[in-house]
Formats: structure tokens, C-alpha cells, sequence
């Protein structure tokens, strides 16, 4: 499961790491995005730009909003066959940014579980292979939600949790963005754990476990 993350980089950091997508020309620092909170994505909808959903996917045929906070996550091998997200895998997905993410482990002979940043080792900002949907309400109001996909651990991530999300790699964010429908053999083989060797993590304090602390002080190492 992935339940928090970070996107701490710079508009001009974006830009480089994200060529021929708009990215707003100012962006809040954010240390501590929790569910149901408004996330940057790039939708496939051909704009090439960075959007704001709400986390959670809210499938087009729900009846009730709230249930886009059990779908904060989908699982990479059953997209194709899990009625909240199959229609989403064919035609609507995106990119979520990101720079850094959140795990907790038991670390022996300690009460409670321990936080952990994990980041890339360059630090760069990166992807997350994510679906988006758009719920309309009986009153005809919009929200656009987004889901992070996750998949089988790294063998560095296996030290933390049995699940990662997907990082892509920017060679891949044009076939995933491709706006076209898609089959699970088109898009399959992009949804695997990211290479081990280029991810890092340290423990952190447990601010991070309120989303209120959404402050530097949650990614600084211990």
C-alpha cells in the first residue's frame, strides 16, 4: 500500500523532469499528501498538463462519494478484472508526481512502527502510474479522483512492505498517457517494481503518521 507521499520539487525541477508538459507556475511544497486530498497529475486527456484530483478513485457509477477513500490504491495485476477500475485502465490513466513516499516498519524491541522516506537516489521527482476517473453528483457537480497503482516489492522495498507503487520510467509516460484505449497486453509489462539499485530510504520521525503535519520536518532523516 502506498498512503502518503511527497511532491517537494520546484515548477523549474517539474519542468526538466516532465519536457512539453505545462506545469503550473506555482506549486505548494507538499511533505505529507494524505487520501482524499487533491494530488498533481497529468491525465491522458491530451492537454499535456498538470491537473489537481482528489486521491481516492471515485468510479463514474458510484452512489456515494466516500467510497474513494478505500481506493487509494489498485493493484497492478487485477486492474483488467476489478469492476472500479477496468473502464479506467482502458481509457483514463495518468501520471502522479511525486519525489518521495512513506513506509512504516517494526523495528525490534521499539513500541509502534517506524516511518520511512523513500526517494529515488538522485532525488529527482518521478511517476507513479496512476487511473483517473470523473463522478458526476445528482446536483451535476464534477470530481475528478485519482488511484496510485502498486505492485510486487523491489528487494529494497521488501524490506519495508509487501507492496510498492509503480514508478515508470520517462521513456514510458507517453505509451501510458497515449490517450487511445488500451488492453492489459499493451500496458502489463510497464507495471513491475522499479530497479532497486536507484531507490533509497531512511526513518523518519512519526509526525508523518497526522496528515496535519504537512511541514519539512516529516522527510528529515533520524
Amino acid at each position: 500500500m502506498c498512503g502518503r507521499f511527497t511532491i517537494t520539487a520546484t515548477p523549474d525541477q517539474l519542468q526538466a523532469s516532465f519536457p512539453g508538459i505545462s506545469i503550473p507556475a506555482r506549486m505548494t511544497p507538499r511533505y505529507n499528501i494524505a487520501p482524499t486530498q487533491p494530488i498533481a497529475v497529468i491525465p491522458n486527456d491530451g492537454r499535456n498538463a498538470v491537473d489537481f484530483f482528489v486521491w481516492g478513485l471515485i468510479p463514474s457509477w458510484a452512489k456515494d462519494p466516500a467510497v474513494g477513500s478505500n481506493l487509494i490504491n489498485a493493484r497492478g495485476e487485477t486492474l483488467a478484472e476489478k469492476p472500479s477500475f477496468r473502464a479506467a485502465y482502458k481509457r483514463r490513466r495518468c501520471l502522479i508526481l511525486a519525489d518521495g513516499f512513506f513506509e512504516w516498519r517494526k523495528i525490534p524491541n521499539q513500541r509502534g512502527k517506524t516511518p520511512h522516506y523513500i526517494t529515488l537516489t538522485d532525488h529527482r521527482p518521478f511517476a507513479i502510474a496512476g487511473l483517473w476517473e470523473q463522478w458526476f453528483s445528482p446536483d451535476g457537480s464534477e470530481i475528478k479522483s485519482a488511484t496510485i497503482i502498486t505492485t510486487a516489492p523491489n528487494e529494497l522495498m521488501a524490506q519495508l512492505h509487501d507492496r510498492m507503487p509503480v514508478i515508470l520510467h520517462p521513456k514510458d509516460y507517453a505509451h501510458w498517457l497515449d490517450p487511445g484505449e488500451k488492453t492489459p497486453d499493451d500496458l502489463q509489462s510497464l507495471l513491475v517494481p522499479y530497479p532497486a539499485g536507484e531507490m533509497a530510504f531512511y526513518p523518519v520521525s512519526t509526525m508523518v503518521n497526522s496528515p496535519a503535519n504537512d511541514v519539512p520536518a516529516t522527510v528529515k532523516r533520524l
